[in-house]
Order: C-alpha cells, then structure tokens, then sequence
C-alpha cells in the first residue's frame, strides 16, 4: 500500500524532506524509535543490536542533522539483524555502500562527517519526527511505510482503519484512471468547477456523470457548492 494513498486516509507524512537513499525501496514495519545525542550515533548501534527481526528504526538525531548517522558498517549490521529499514531525521554517509547492503533507508540528505559513538541517547521511548514544522510523535509498536514517495506512520491502533480505508481509495483511483482511457475528462469525473477558473472557455466537458467521491481520513470529499 502506497504512502500517497495511506495520508489521504489519516497516516501522518514523517516530513517532505526525507528521501530514499537509493531507489525503488520500500518497507512496511512496526517502529522502533531511536533518540540519538546530537552529532553521536552510539544509540543506533544499540537499536540495532536490540532490534527484533521486521521492525524499522525510526530515528530522531535532536536537531543536528548534519551528520552521516548510518554508514555502510551500519547498514549491514541492521541487514544481519533483520531491520526491515531505517528512518532517520538527518544525514547518511556512504550511499554506495548502504545501497549494497540493500537495506532501505529514507533520510534527510548525506553528509561525510562522522558522528561520535558516546554521547548515549534513548531506545524505545516516544520520538518526535519532523520537529521543524509539522511534529509527528512516533511510539514504539506505530506502523511505518516508506516508498519512493515517502515515509508516513500510522499511529498503533489506527492502521488497520487506516489500510482499509487506504484500499478503497487505490481502488477508486483505478476506476478513475479507466475512466481517463475511455475518453472522460477529470472536470466531469472528479465532479469539478471549471467556471471558478479565469480564462474557462466554456464548452462541453466529457462524460455525462459525476464520479463517486474517494475516500479520505475524514470520509468523502464533499463536492464543489451548487454544482451537483
């Protein structure tokens, strides 16, 4: 199931800023939430030597992204443990060697310098991702998702709403892509209101019938005012 489809069904976005380290990753997996000290990764090293086959790390680096937080040493030791993948809200180092180990991470840039491994940090305890601008807090036991389109979290105990709801959406979106085959226009599919549009030239709009609504977190998306 996609990241696209889960946030427009209630999964929290981790952050626009967070990208795979190498293409065409993906990974669904209980979280494990990682703090680390600022600038020292010694907390990833004890995730990892913890971590129990399937889970991701999710890792909160206290604001000081600019470092290289997982290297390819790293990556293999989670490879070795089983880590289904990793997020973490700072830099990699190693990009080559990361994506030789196969293991999927999603993070915020790359940076050669090297943290230090003694300042300590937590393993387990609630994290907060994405601090900047939209906080995402994320416990132990959430459900984490990353694709090529990003990396959402569905809070324990909503996911399998979520994912249901999430179902029914990549279904509607396939009939509205048949839709889009058969000759229809997305004016009259998605049930739009082009006249709010400066420079609408009026005219026939294809297709006789409005679509039905998809689904969303908060359920069907009303139509425009006064155009049904």
């Amino acid at each position: 199931m996609g990241t696209a489809a889960l946030t427009r069904c209630g999964a929290r976005p981790l952050g626009s800023h967070l990208f795979p380290v190498w293409p065409e990753m993906a990974f669904a997996a209980t979280a494990l939430p990682v703090r680390c000290a600022p600038g020292d990764n010694l907390a990833i090293h004890v995730a990892i030597a913890q971590a129990r086959p399937g889970t991701a790390l999710v890792i909160d680096v206290a604001g000081e992204s600019e470092y290289g937080y997982i290297d390819a040493i790293l990556a293999v030791a989670a490879q070795m443990r089983e880590v289904a993948g990793v997020v973490v809200d700072g830099c990699v180092r190693d990009v080559a060697g990361i994506a030789r180990a196969q293991l999927p991470v999603m993070s915020a840039g790359v940076s050669v310098r090297e943290p230090s491994r003694e300042a300590g940090g937590t393993v387990g305890e609630e994290i907060v991702m994405n601090s900047g601008s939209a906080p995402v807090p994320v416990r132990r036991g959430d459900w984490i998702t990353a694709d090529d389109d990003g990396v959402v979290c569905l809070p324990r105990g909503r996911a399998t709403a979520i994912v249901a709801k999430a179902v029914e959406a990549v279904s509607h979106d396939q009939e509205v892509l048949d839709a889009l085959c058969s000759g229809r226009s997305t004016l009259d599919i998605l049930d739009l209101d082009p006249s709010r549009v400066a420079g609408w030239e009026g005219g026939h709009v294809p297709g006789t019938a409005p679509w039905p609504e998809a689904p969303t977190a908060d359920g069907p998306r009303s139509a425009a005012p006064g155009h049904r």
